[in-house]
């Protein structure tokens, strides 16, 4: 079992059980924050891009608890050169104590000349946990749907603006198959003002669950 604790935007806490993984630490300046950059542990950080509102507090959490950042090759060497890195790139599977992590396809501006971002297909425990990142809609979404071994919960940017909207989102999870859709990156700012209980609602029409967190909310998966 793993639990996934929402904090706003596109920040969610992951437990593994035997390992406490924060992706896209965005809470200084997050008006949804529902916790202080100060108040939250982490064993590895995870990071899709080096954009404000993902990068954040990443390089403060890592120096204050001696957590290992993980992200792409560019937006480690950029951004987080004096912290512990463990950097990798699209299509690499990263080897880590808990499990791996899987750097995939999103189609994004990195923040860094020449970089890239990405989302992360996390394993561990048995599960399987999709974080996009941001991005728009690509055909390399349906290379991720597995009958056999589907994704247990996929964390989906629906905001619109700078990323997929509703109805590229729901093309998204329809291509993707999982089991348990999550909205993210909505009601942040004034443009990212979508609906996330009307979007869950149009994917239970799909047949997978859908469920909108709170803030500071914490689901097990």
């Amino acid at each position: 079992m793993i639990n996934l604790t929402f904090y706003g935007h596109a920040c969610f806490g992951v437990d593994t059980g035997s390992a406490r993984l924060l992706i896209d630490p965005f809470l200084t300046g997050n008006p949804l924050a529902p916790v202080a950059a100060a108040d939250v542990d982490a064993d590895y950080i995870l990071v899709t891009h080096g954009h404000h509102d993902h990068a954040g507090d990443a390089a403060a959490i890592a120096g204050r608890t001696g957590a290992r950042i993980v992200t792409t090759v560019e937006v480690g060497q950029a951004l987080f050169s004096g912290c512990d890195t463990v950097a990798g790139n699209i299509g690499g599977t990263l080897r880590l104590p808990f499990g791996g992590v899987k750097l995939v396809t999103a189609i994004h501006g990195s923040g860094v000349p020449g970089g890239l971002a990405c989302g992360f297909v996390i394993e561990a425990d048995g599960k399987t946990v999709y974080h996009m990142g941001d991005t728009a809609l690509t055909r390399d979404f349906e290379l991720l749907a597995n009958d056999d071994h589907p994704i247990d919960a996929l964390l989906i940017p629906i905001g619109g603006h700078y990323t997929m909207g509703p109805d590229d989102a729901l093309r998204a999870v329809e291509m993707i198959r999982p089991r348990l859709v999550i909205p993210m990156h909505f009601g942040t700012f004034a443009e990212i003002g979508e609906d996330p209980a009307a979007f869950c609602a149009a994917v239970e029409k799909t047949g997978a669950a859908a469920r909108v967190l709170r803030p500071g909310e914490t689901i097990a998966v």
